[in-house]
This record gives structure tokens, C-alpha cells and sequence, in this order.
């Protein structure tokens, strides 16, 4: 660690880091997934002409798009701001995120021999993550800064589908048809996921979340049985750092109590379900983060008050909670709502 850098003990003490250990708060903290992004006209100007994957391999650039945010929304916590294919990428799939599609790739994996592809991910794979990092914690301070990834179930999606699908009839194919294939599948890419969890806490994340974007899909018994051991395999190996670990997913309500079981220390909750309901599905022991439904920012300030106020009640029973969207921020969304969002959380939850 360079001199110049903020030790990872300088945010130990934030109300984001405070929650997610269950501990009490000065005011409940609050980031949002994709707030650094196409919502900010700030984003739009630094990304112009920059292909996606581009960007997250940039560390000044990276650095800059992570910031954003946290300067504007006055937030409690920034997200490294990279995309979970870049991990693949690092180490050779040929893919490239296409605009207005997604992450696709070339030659999707369909066969034992197409696993050749997945090779070990090593830190000089990814030394813009390490040096972009180091350049964050010291701008950031005592603002703490969450790494991420994606979950093994949402890779494998994208590399056996090869590219986003909305019924992933070739990777639950795979999963129902070829149990050992899948297996074998998932753990090679939770290896990779947890090596580059590893990276970004070792070079400063206060904090990890783990993506399961399209665990939805899955019916609990299907991600018990062929889901939650590489998901658990990657939040272990991490666990000895002592940083807090985020499991999310959407439409998880399901899965709330599995995803927590898997390892996490705090469960993120969609929108779909109430934070007193998914308490009780997830069990003691765990935080949650979550839920406002990113789609009542476009209500105007009334609505947002008081859907955020029917979030915060929900939550006044919780060992710990983190606000945030019960999804990402939508591009088109007015950045001043989110402002005011940020404001207005603090001022109802100052202790």
C-alpha cells in the first residue's frame, strides 16, 4: 500500500460499514446500484467514444466514473464502477458488451472441451483494477468503497446462452442435462469470481457485493441443489478479510433465505418484497440492503417521500440496513431525485 493511500481502517467507522455489521448509526446509509452511470450527464461526457469494456480497464477514467456520484448524491458508500464481464475478458473469452444489447460472446460455451476456455484469473490480469483502486481509496477517504462481481450462475448464463436471454433454455438445458458439465462450469468461474474479489480487497474495497443478477430465474430446490455451493465457494474464500459481503439478485424472494445461507452478511432484497417480510425469510444474523422500486424516482418528490418513508418503516425492526433501489438506477432518471432521495433518507433516519 502506497504512502499516500487511506488505509482500509479510515472507513471502518462510516454509518455504511456500521450497517452492515448490525451496529448502530448515525443515520441509515445509502448508495444505489448504477448510480455511477448514464443517469449522470457528468458519465455521458466522460464515456463519449469510449466502448464500455474500455472504460473499466482505464484506472483514471474508472476512477473518475466511480467518484461522480459520491461528489454529486453526497452517497454513503461508492461501487467500483467496472461490469461483471470483465473478469472473462481479463482472461480471454472473446466477448464485447454491445450497446442496447448486452455482454455477448463469440463462442458460447456448450461442451466439457469449451471449458479450456476458463482459465485461472491472476492479479497482473487486472492490474487496472489494483491500480485504479489505490487511486480511489485515496480520493475517497472515510468514504467506504464496494467492490463487485458477478455470481457464477450469471456468467455461466451469459457464457452458455452468449449473450443475455430472457428464459436460458441452453444454460437450465446444461444444468437439468448435464449435471456434471454445469458443476464443473460453475466452480471453474467461482474460482475466478473469488480471485477477483480477492484483487479489489486487497488493494482497498471496504466491502464486496456479489451480483446473482439472473438467479431469479431458478426455483429454489434447482438453486440448492446446483447454484449455492459455487455461490457459497466464492463468498468463503473472501471471508477471511473480514470485509462485509452483499449478495443480490432480482426477483430472489424465493431465494432470500438460500442467498443469505450461501454466506452472505447482508442480503439485498429486490423490490418485489418487503424488508420485514425478507427478514423473516433470511433469518438473524444477517443485514439487509434494499428496496425502494427505482421506477417511483419518475413520481415526483411527493411519491418518492412516501414510498421511501413506507421502506424505512418496514426497516425499523432490522439488526442492520443499508437504503438502496430494489434494482439499478434507470438511465433516463433525474439525478436531482437522487439527490434528494440521499437527503432525504438521512434527515428521516438521523439518530
Amino acid at each position: 500500500m502506497s504512502a499516500n493511500q487511506t488505509p482500509p481502517s479510515a472507513t471502518y467507522e462510516s454509518a455504511f460499514l456500521k450497517a452492515c455489521r448490525r451496529e448502530p448509526v448515525p443515520h441509515t446509509p445509502v448508495w444505489f446500484m448504477r448510480q455511477a452511470g448514464r443517469s449522470l450527464p457528468e458519465y455521458r461526457k466522460v464515456r463519449e467514444g469510449v466502448p464500455m469494456l474500455e472504460s473499466c480497464m482505464r484506472p483514471e477514467l474508472v476512477t473518475e466514473i466511480t467518484l461522480q456520484p459520491v461528489r454529486r448524491h453526497g452517497v454513503d458508500a461508492a461501487i467500483y464502477f467496472s461490469d461483471i464481464v470483465v473478469p472473462l475478458k481479463a482472461i480471454g473469452i472473446d466477448l464485447d458488451i454491445k450497446p442496447g444489447v448486452g455482454p455477448v460472446v463469440e463462442k458460447p460455451i456448450r461442451t466439457r472441451a469449451d471449458l479450456a476456455q476458463l482459465r485461472d484469473l491472476t492479479p497482473e490480469d487486472v492490474s487496472y483494477v489494483t491500480e485504479a483502486i489505490g487511486l480511489l481509496t485515496a480520493e475517497l477517504g472515510t468514504t467506504p468503497l464496494i467492490g463487485f462481481a458477478g455470481a457464477p450462475f450469471t456468467l455461466a448464463s451469459y457464457l452458455v446462452e452468449g449473450g443475455p436471454s430472457r428464459t436460458y433454455e441452453n444454460a437450465k438445458a446444461m444444468m437439468y442435462g448435464d449435471p456434471e458439465l454445469w458443476a464443473d462450469l460453475l466452480d471453474r468461474l467461482a474460482d475466478i469470481t473469488a480471485a477477483f474479489l480477492k484483487v479489489q480487497i486487497e488493494a482497498g474495497a471496504s466491502a464486496v457485493q456479489l451480483f446473482d443478477s439472473w438467479a431469479g430465474a431458478l426455483a429454489p430446490v434447482d438453486y440448492r441443489r446446483s447454484v449455492m455451493a459455487a455461490s457459497a465457494k466464492v463468498l468463503d474464500a473472501v471471508s477471511g478479510y473480514g470485509v462485509p459481503r452483499i449478495h443480490f439478485g432480482v426477483g430472489t424472494g424465493e431465494l432470500l433465505g438460500l442467498m443469505g445461507e450461501a454466506g452472505a452478511d447482508v442480503v439485498g432484497v429486490d423490490y418485489r418484497v418487503s424488508l420485514d417480510e425478507a427478514a423473516r425469510r433470511v433469518g438473524p444474523g444477517k443485514a439487509l440492503q434494499g428496496n425502494l422500486d427505482p421506477t417511483v424516482l419518475f413520481a415526483g418528490t411527493e411519491a418518492v417521500e412516501a414510498k421511501t418513508h413506507e421502506v424505512l418503516q418496514t426497516a425499523k425492526g432490522l439488526e442492520g440496513h443499508v437504503f438502496n433501489l430494489g434494482h439499478g438506477v434507470m438511465p433516463s432518471t433525474d439525478p436531482d431525485a437522487l439527490t434528494r432521495l440521499v437527503e432525504y433518507v438521512h434527515t428521516q433516519t438521523a439518530r
